[in-house]
């Protein structure tokens, strides 16, 4: 046998081995009562047999025709998912189109403030965890006895798990149990690594191009200027110098989170259809004891169980900052499933199989944000990623030229615009018009300031416009451009909310956003004379930057429905902008 077929072997029979657990047992520290999971939209509650119920009990036919009624929770289009448009069909360019896949795949990632490690929390693996498992349940014959209860079925339904805990408690120097990963005692490269190896356990194969798993991102927003762990604009130094203020206590604050996990399980009520629910939780405070509630600690919990009305998974989330942990991030992330994503520089994986390109693609998703999470939370919908150089070529890898590129709609109403008349530095040097003009930021009259929150140039641009300020050069491993937005009828026209107020707590909507279109009009700086990049979008993102809050504010929100969707036969396009 050769070495690549018995790597092979290798992984089958581990894989194999890891689909017949079925559950773990957690040695987690009771979720405190105040943060159980939020009960999703569609709450289970128990019922009456219908007339049609107790006919399927004596008819096999109809038993036959109420079992799939009942456990149509697990039959999911695994095709791509197709809607109509005035401009043509579009199809789904994620693994997951809707959240409507029977089986969980979820990620979690955990960041210092350069979108790295640092160092591992005590007792916790590699800051990287997957909870990934497939439901199988009997099939149901008309040779079964007619008398027999659908429960009676439903309770022979298993979850197999993808993923242990052994998996997840990998930690930096350990040993992969498959050959074809590398171990690395430096805890940045080992998590890398380790997403791969959960990712290779995780993946769906159901068409041409695999997927893995949505992913969690946490990030602490804490930085440490004594300490020369973060890159300026991807040049690391021998010390940091700089007037710009962040939050910090002192010597560790930018450590990684204890996190617990809540392994995937089936629950079902009554009479009711068959659901499985399951999350992460945790605390940056390495002193906090959550079995005795939440208190003044900083907290972050996310959790999933479908939707039995449509069939979607339902993402609850929710985000709580400290004195100490004033700064904090929790987003629901749609990512390529190789390559780059939008902030790292390193090959990762994701639900996003085909990349959508501007101004071709539309994402869809219901949001219901329950609370705000104070003035200072820059709730982000969406936020988009990429990555390409000044010339408008593509990344490559290269911290010191590649930059990252967000584009962030934030509907917080409370969040104001720094882009006004009287400081252009906040402002993009021009807007584009729906129609294609282009209105420059010194036009008083016409420019729409309150359109935007701010802008910020990539700090290894070299032909910069005056006035100009460069974005944070230390929050991510290279430079990085910035294009903050607010609802403003601009935006309307592409699905995203016209004024303040839209969208946000107390008004849960499902939206058709023309991210692509909107996307397309914004400014990102290039050297001039080179050609336009394309912009090619590696992470589509949900979520809240709770921004050096004053007090511990908490933020709560559910996340469904979510999907990507590209025009059937456009393979690209350059924004002229």
């Amino acid at each position: 046998m050769s070495l690549k077929n018995t790597r092979n072997a290798s992984r089958a029979t581990s894989l194999q081995s890891k689909t017949n657990s079925v559950f773990f047992t957690n040695q987690n520290p009771q979720e405190p009562s105040e943060a159980r999971f939020p009960r999703p939209d569609a709450p289970l509650l128990p019922r009456s047999p219908s007339r049609l119920e107790m006919m399927g009990r004596r008819v096999g036919s109809a038993y036959v025709v109420l079992y799939v009624l009942v456990c149509q929770l697990f039959v999911s289009n695994l095709g791509d998912y197709v809607s109509d448009s005035e401009s043509g069909e579009y199809t789904s360019a994620i693994g997951d189109p809707g959240m409507r896949n029977p089986n969980v795949r979820v990620a979690l990632e955990a960041w210092n403030f350069c979108n790295e490690v640092g160092s591992e929390a005590p007792g916790m693996g590699s800051p990287r965890l997957a909870d990934c498992a497939d439901i199988h349940c009997p099939t149901v014959t008309t040779t079964e006895p007619m008398d027999r209860s659908p429960l009676d079925v439903e309770s022979k339904c298993v979850l197999h798990h993808r993923v242990n805990e052994s998996d997840n408690n990998l930690r930096a120097g350990d040993m992969f149990p498959l050959r074809d990963f590398k171990s690395y005692t430096d805890p940045d490269l080992y998590a890398t690594e380790k997403e791969l190896y959960l990712a290779c356990l995780c993946e769906v194969h159901n068409s041409s191009d695999p997927w893995q798993f949505w992913m969690v991102m946490l990030k602490n927003g804490n930085f440490d200027k004594n300490t020369t762990l973060c890159p300026e604009n991807g040049k690391h130094l021998s010390k940091i110098v700089t007037d710009r203020n962040f939050p910090c206590f002192g010597e560790g604050c930018m450590n990684q989170p204890l996190v617990y996990h809540n392994y995937s399980r089936l629950v079902s009520d009554g009479y009711q259809k068959l659901s499985v629910t399951g999350g992460f939780y945790g605390t940056y405070d390495l002193d906090a004891d959550l079995t005795k509630g939440i208190g003044r600690n900083s907290y972050f919990s996310v959790s999933w169980q479908k939707n039995l009305s449509t069939g979607s998974w339902i993402f609850s989330q929710r985000l709580t900052t400290s004195s100490k942990y004033p700064w904090l991030m929790l987003y629901l992330r749609a990512d390529a499933t190789k390559g780059f994503n939008g902030g790292y520089h390193y090959d990762g994986r994701g639900v996003m199989r085909k990349l959508p390109v501007s101004p071709h693609f539309k994402v869809r998703l219901t949001l219901d944000v329950k609370r705000g999470g104070g003035p200072n939370s820059q709730f982000y919908m969406l936020d988009i990623g990429s990555c390409w150089k000044n010339n408008g070529k593509p990344c490559d890898g290269n911290v010191l030229t590649d930059v990252t590129r967000y584009s962030e709609m934030i509907i917080n109403p409370e969040t104001t615009s720094w882009c006004r008349p009287d400081n252009l530095v906040s402002c993009p040097p021009y807007h584009v018009t729906v129609s294609g003009d282009i209105t420059y930021r010194n036009e008083t009259s016409r420019f729409p300031y309150s359109a935007y929150h701010l802008y910020c140039a990539p700090g290894n641009a070299e032909y910069l416009e005056k006035p100009y300020d460069i974005c944070d050069p230390y929050s991510n491993p290279q430079a990085q451009e910035l294009v903050q937005i607010l609802p403003h009828p601009e935006w309307a026209v592409h699905g995203y909310p016209g004024k303040q107020g839209n969208g946000w707590v107390g008004d849960p909507r499902t939206w058709e956003l023309d991210v692509g279109a909107l996307s397309s009009r914004l400014y990102f700086y290039q050297d001039p004379g080179t050609k336009p990049a394309e912009r090619v979008w590696s992470s589509i993102n949900v979520g809240t930057e709770i921004y050096v809050s004053n007090s511990g504010e908490t933020a709560e929100w559910t996340v469904s429905d979510f999907d990507v969707l590209v025009p059937e036969g456009v393979e690209g396009g350059y924004s002229s902008y």
